[in-house]
């Protein structure tokens, strides 16, 4: 029988409007002063993610849930954000923006799901260090890098 591959089960509810997936941010898997993921307004969430410059954009259009939506897109704050995650983490938030819009959000998260995913216990690995949060396994593989 061949084995199924595994797979997380981050919700949509947690893809940010700059294309963060919070699903696989540090802030959201860390058990001390979790983050809830950038769409929710808790108390618990840093004071720097409430006030997020992205999140509260007057610009973008109050019905969207993504930049992409924005006349500006992408902005200057995003093209520089997605710089730094480029450089830091290998991911891309524009690039998952242009998928989001491309192939639908729900599509998406499939491939996120298949691609964070820790090949020893199945939940998330953080795309800020690689780790899976939930065995301790440091993840050192290009297989995260495979473009979206």
């Amino acid at each position: 029988m061949k084995a199924m591959p595994l797979k997380t089960r981050i919700p949509s509810r947690l893809m940010a409007p700059c294309g963060m997936n919070c699903g696989i941010c540090m802030g959201f898997l860390r058990e001390k002063n979790k983050c809830l993921g950038c769409t929710t307004d808790s108390p618990q969430k840093p004071k720097s993610c409430l006030v997020c410059r992205i999140k509260t954009c007057p610009v973008r259009p109050a019905h969207s849930a993504f930049c992409f939506d924005c006349r500006k897109y992408p902005c200057p704050r995003l093209k520089q954000l997605d710089k730094r995650y480029r450089t830091k983490y290998g991911m891309s938030m524009i690039e998952n923006l242009d998928k989001i819009k491309r192939i639908g959000l729900r599509k998406f998260m499939a491939e996120e799901n298949r691609r964070w995913v820790c090949p020893s216990c199945g939940r998330p690995i953080c795309v800020h260090n690689k780790k899976c949060y939930a065995c301790g396994k440091v993840i050192h593989t290009a297989a995260l890098f495979i473009p979206i």
